[in-house]
């Protein structure tokens, strides 16, 4: 088997494998958005132009810039019920630790006593 063949292979793996995770429209544009990949609709990685590591690298870049979306967009709901944000919810979840001189370390916004 040629290199070429088989990065064509992995690559072909896991976007096959995102199409099931996010739905073929989904992982398919993803795809289609490495410059350098030639992908069919049933998710087959046809032509591959370029260094392989980069276009490995890209296509995961793609999935996880997507993930962070999908993160941020199923967090906002939750953290909406804080008018004050992450300072609100880290206030509301800190308890005070002690340091080895046993003062109390309260949690401030700057990380900072």
């Amino acid at each position: 088997m040629q290199p070429n063949t088989n990065y064509k292979k992995l690559l072909t793996e896991v976007l096959q494998k995102q199409m099931i995770i996010l739905g073929p429209t989904i992982a398919l544009a993803k795809a289609r958005n490495v410059k350098g990949l030639t992908v069919s609709d049933d998710g087959t990685v046809t032509n591959i132009e370029g260094q392989p590591q980069e276009l490995i690298q890209g296509l995961i870049d793609q999935f996880v810039q997507l993930s962070g979306l999908i993160v941020k967009k199923t967090m906002e709901p939750l953290l909406s019920a804080y008018p004050n944000g992450v300072a609100d919810v880290l206030e509301k979840t800190a308890t005070p630790t002690t340091t080895p001189s046993n003062e109390p370390v309260i949690p401030t916004q700057g990380g900072t006593r």
